[in-house]
């Protein structure tokens, strides 16, 4: 399948999937949202990074966006989710990624890794907390190789006991090898030839649908 090809099929469908979502939420009984927001009290986010008072604002390539981040390589991996939403999904709109918050209100605690400013919501009202099957399958197979790629790295809320598809998180603790690994990946896909990284790889290409496939069973339960 081409560039062209996969972005016609999944661009015809975002409009469907947001409306399906937005239409889907009234019907999901007692939303985990609808539950009282709690105070985190620790100095560390739930993955294990240190909570920071301010995070500088980075530009996700491409899209004419921002979002404000943890530095290092936290950054250019989430970022790097960003971008292969924008180029791969949808294309991202005004305040459609929120990163870094102070807020110390959360409903679960993988939300206090916005403290840390090591996760990113992607439109958080069409994908809110406790609301699940709100992407098309062509939506899925592009998150899931986005997943596979960056090797448990990132984590994705839409596998959460308690969901929510907007979500996406460093999911390895601060100092972990592979963090720097995959970030050193990305910074090499940035800077090469254009055949691999955000908005050059095929996601529905058969190599990569298998690969999806290994690192479900691997990672399963």
């Amino acid at each position: 399948m081409t560039e062209l090809t996969r972005r016609h099929i999944i661009g015809a469908t975002a409009g469907l999937a947001g409306a399906a979502a937005i239409g889907s939420l009234g019907a999901t009984p007692a939303l985990a949202a609808d539950a009282p927001a709690r105070t985190w009290t620790g100095s560390r986010s739930a993955n294990g990074w240190e909570i920071l008072a301010e995070a500088a604002s980075y530009g996700i390539e491409g899209s004419g966006r921002s979002v404000r981040l943890a530095g290092g390589d936290a950054a250019t991996i989430l970022l790097h989710v960003a971008r292969r939403f924008h180029y791969e999904i949808d294309e991202l709109r005004a305040d459609d990624v929120r990163g870094h918050r102070t807020s110390r209100k959360v409903r679960e605690s993988y939300e206090s890794n916005h403290l840390s400013g090591t996760a990113i919501e992607i439109r958080r009202p069409v994908y809110p907390l406790g609301s699940k099957g709100n992407f098309y399958e062509q939506e899925l197979v592009v998150i899931r190789d986005i997943l596979v790629e960056l090797d448990g790295a990132v984590a994705w809320g839409g596998d959460f006991a308690t969901p929510k598809e907007s979500h996406f998180e460093i999911a390895l603790k601060p100092g972990h090898p592979k963090i720097k690994g995959v970030a050193r990946k990305i910074e090499g896909w940035n800077a090469g030839t254009g055949r691999e990284g955000a908005g050059s790889v095929d996601a529905f290409a058969p190599d990569r649908r298998e690969k999806s496939r290994a690192f479900a069973r691997r990672t399963a339960g």
